[in-house]
């Protein structure tokens, strides 16, 4: 390729040329991107008022285009400025990350000294404190020539790689521009979804698709997403998986895309959790503990270049390349993600505060657009994401095991939190806002636990989790407002007995526990920045609907467009049925029992074959199986149980055989509601005996209140919607290709309502 060009960041290009060293991933407190925002805020205010501030910089070198954003620069005095905004003391900031930020600086200093014609510049390297905005500056002056020749010597050990980063990219738009979709012909309802995608992608919008079962959303997604990836000029595809199968699926979906590429020019990476990729999990992840994290980044090139010709880059690949070179595969992964295509991964890569290939994104510049798969799941995932608790014992128990030191903020803590638990006149008590006495405490006891994990970063064992679990509940204290709701629950426990070192019987009555949580109820509040950063997300899923509910939950942009893909089913292929003559609600479920069974009963000897029986509960579920069993000794069936393990999972599905006989019972918006594939005669029809609301609680009570006051009590967004969206993955395992046919038992009257009609699939033919 004899006319190339390949733009690189400032950031890249030295973190590609300036690391070495150990990987060293020992915790140490640092800055959020806020307080990031607000060190650079306070540094600004002190300056002069001719001070500029993010500079956007950029030089040529041969083929190389270098850009970034230099923080600040003061005429008056020719000194160029990088802030970084630090916790603790700043010889505590380790000599590889300080180098790699004069490098950057030294960079930054080149561009700008090439860009105006300085001869010489003064530059400065400034460590912001995030809790007390103090500066320490380290100064510097560097005649221009030099920066330049440091200049040239960074884009000089980047220029090879560059060239084949630039040839692979041709390769791949290339490819992509002409890929043939690998079955020949989309389907029709997969044709209207692949458009869509597609026309989403070339606007930059967002895209809800509710898309039914069986006409192939993995590929229909992929494969238009793809094919708009050169004309929209993406660096990256990111697809994102609520749960674990969804990424086997769109493995098997981009291994078939990949095989049609021109000489296979697609990276794919599959993210690979910590704890399943961790080749030594009692050792620490730096150079002194563990072999694989030794000379990390020395070995990093020769690994970094196997795996990039590899190109398919799932676990057992990753693993194979990191050890053979002596790497972390975790580590050697997350390396990768910066020179990946497509990545594979589960939803809080790009969703979660910490969440890597999102925050990678912004640092980079990357155009990156993304999928989400089974995207019902995403309001509750997200919900996690940003919720968080703590609780009295958990407390109690920290103080029994800290350091000295520590022993005093900690017992406060613990203090605080049983005066508001004695305060309180119920178990259960939403709270406004927490005292100041206990946010005081709170406080404290993140300043020392900060400063102890500074101190001793090699020594801080359990005590690491619980300073992020305190950090965490801080964090979204501070950010507390009507998107979500604080509550405390207050709970007996089993006797303790103190302990000395940890003076635990000065603290109080121990008979009781209680948790103090932060549950974020719309979590859109936190990711409508996200959905705004990046290029066009789509959601998709067979139960999306009613859009404006995951529109407006998860902060999507207005302009977000909505596709109802029509279900590639004939509607006389199912027959959906209403028990008129039944409520499962919890004060009849006794009285209705024996009508419930009998009706299995029924529908089972008419229609002999397999079918699935969805439950509110499993206590409903035990009670519902034995009085099958009771009433119906013949019929055979099996149930789903609490805590199954993988081979228990895989010996009850294993039970639907083609052409086989019985009856499974489980918990609907379980493990078997949703992601199941029962094709053909394994599976000929489901009974659903719950609407999917959730449990009448204080909790869902609260919960309620606040979605109706900030949308209004008639969108059922606290319990109709989402019950409803489960009972449609549920009925959706009967019919899994178009030549299926099945009945779906709906067993309880209140199906019979209009408003709950409204909310189940326009297709279905109801009797």
């Amino acid at each position: 390729m004899s006319d190339w060009t390949y733009t690189v960041s400032v950031r890249s290009l030295c973190e590609f040329t300036a690391k070495r060293g150990d990987l060293d991933r020992r915790f140490t407190p640092s800055a959020t991107a806020l307080e990031g925002q607000a060190g650079q805020m306070a540094v600004y205010a002190r300056r002069s008022p001719g001070y500029e501030t993010e500079l956007a910089l950029e030089g040529q070198w041969g083929s190389l285009r270098v850009r970034g954003r230099a923080d600040g620069y003061e005429a008056d005095v020719n000194r160029l400025e990088e802030i970084k905004t630090i916790r603790g003391p700043v010889d505590r900031v380790p000599d590889n990350r300080r180098a790699l930020h004069w490098a950057q600086l030294e960079t930054y200093g080149a561009l700008i000294a090439a860009d105006r014609g300085l001869a010489e510049l003064e530059l400065a390297l400034v460590y912001v404190d995030a809790d007390t905005q103090q500066e320490t500056v380290l100064r510097q002056t560097h005649a221009a020539a030099a920066l330049q020749q440091a200049f040239e010597a960074r884009c000089q050990a980047f220029e090879a790689w560059a060239r084949q980063e630039a040839e692979h990219r041709q390769a791949r738009n290339t490819g992509l521009a002409a890929l043939p979709f690998p079955l020949g012909e989309l389907r029709p309802g997969q044709r209207l979804l692949a458009e869509a995608v597609y026309r989403a992608a070339s606007a930059g919008r967002c895209l809800l698709a509710q898309a039914p079962t069986g006409i192939g959303k993995t590929l229909g997604t992929l494969y238009p997403l793809l094919r708009a990836m050169p004309g929209q000029q993406l660096d990256k595809v990111g697809y994102m998986t609520c749960k674990g199968t969804g990424r086997i699926t769109a493995q098997e979906a981009l291994h078939a895309l990949r095989e049609h590429t021109p000489g296979r020019a697609l990276r794919v990476l599959t993210l690979v959790a910590k704890e399943q990729a961790c080749e030594h999990p009692t050792l620490a992840c730096h150079g002194d503990a563990c072999p694989l994290a030794r000379g990390f980044y020395d070995k990093l090139p020769a690994a970094r270049a196997e795996a990039v010709a590899a190109g398919w880059l799932d676990a057992p690949t990753q693993r194979r390349i990191a050890l053979q070179h002596g790497l972390c595969p975790y580590y050697l992964g997350q390396e990768l993600l910066r020179w990946a295509d497509v990545v594979v991964g589960d939803v809080h890569h790009a969703f979660d505060p910490h969440g890597q290939l999102y925050g990678l994104a912004q640092s980079q510049g990357w155009k990156l657009a993304l999928l989400v798969d089974e995207a019902h799941n995403l309001i509750d995932r997200t919900r996690d994401m940003y919720s968080t608790s703590l609780s009295l014992a958990r407390v109690r128990e920290v103080v029994a095991e800290a350091p000295a030191p520590l022993r005093a903020p900690l017992r406060r803590l613990a203090v605080e939190l049983a005066d508001l638990v004695r305060a309180q006149p119920a178990d259960y008590q939403p709270l406004k806002e927490i005292p100041d006495d206990l946010a005081d405490a709170l406080q404290r006891v993140n300043a020392a636990l900060a400063e102890h994990v500074q101190n001793h970063p090699l020594d801080v064992g359990p005590l690491l989790q619980f300073y992020f679990e305190v950090l965490g509940l801080q964090r979204l204290l501070d950010r507390f407002d009507a998107h979500s709701v604080c509550d405390l629950q207050r709970s007996a426990v089993a006797p303790t007995v103190a302990t000395t070192g940890g003076n635990l019987s000065l603290l109080e009555d121990e008979s009781e526990d209680a948790r103090l949580s932060v549950r974020n109820i719309v979590p859109g509040h936190f990711l409508k920045e996200r959905f705004e950063g990046l290029h066009s997300v789509t959601l998709f899923s067979a139960t999306l609907g009613p859009p404006d509910y995951p529109r407006q939950l998860l902060g999507l942009p207005d302009n977000t467009a909505w596709i109802d893909v029509p279900a590639p089913f004939p509607p006389e292929h199912l027959t959906v049925r209403v028990a008129h003559h039944l409520s499962t609600r919890y004060e009849h479920r006794s009285a209705t029992l024996d009508a419930l069974v009998d009706l299995l009963a029924t529908q089972f000897r008419q229609h002999p074959g397999n079918y699935l029986a969805f439950f509110s509960s499993f206590d409903y579920l035990d009670k519902a199986a034995a009085r099958l069993a009771l009433r119906h000794p013949e019929l055979p069936q099996w149930s789903q149980s609490r805590a199954m393990g993988d081979g228990a999972r895989r010996a009850f599905l294993d039970r639907f055989v083609p052409d086989g006989r019985g009856i499974g019972f489980a918990v609907l918006g379980g493990a078997f509601a949703e992601g199941v594939d029962l094709p053909g005669t394994r599976l000929i029809g489901a009974f659903i005996a719950t609407l999917g609301l959730p449990p009448v609680s204080p909790l869902q009570d609260l919960v309620r209140e606040r979605l109706d006051s900030l949308f209004g009590a008639e969108h059922g967004y606290a319990d109709l919607v989402p019950g409803l969206q489960k009972v449609v993955q549920a009925a959706g395992r009967v019919l899994r290709s178009a030549d299926d046919r099945g009945w779906v038992w709906l067993l309880d009257r209140r199906y019979a309502r209009p408003d709950v009609r409204a909310l189940l699939p326009a297709w279905w033919v109801i009797d």
